[in-house]
């Protein structure tokens, strides 16, 4: 799910919540929101998450679609990274 994705994201980038939700231009109980898969961020919050993480948006839905099977076999954080 995108939503485990774009916190693992900021974690790696470390960037605190708040810092995140500042740059993405939305509140904080709104980001917790995305990052616990009670929302989907839109199309245009995506391209400002790719935008805040300097990647093609493309790549954030590839990175997105493949991070649950790597992290079934607990390589997450490491395809990320990559």
């Amino acid at each position: 799910m995108i939503c485990d994705t774009l916190k693992k994201l900021r974690n790696i980038y470390g960037l605190k919540a708040s810092e995140m939700s500042t740059k993405l231009g939305i509140s904080p109980s709104y980001l917790s929101e995305i990052e616990n898969g009670k929302k989907q961020p839109s199309l245009e919050l995506l391209e400002k998450y790719s935008s805040v993480f300097d990647i093609k948006l493309s790549s954030l839905i590839l990175i997105s679609e493949t991070y649950e099977e790597a992290e079934s076999q607990g390589k997450g954080a490491i395809m990320i990274r990559n």
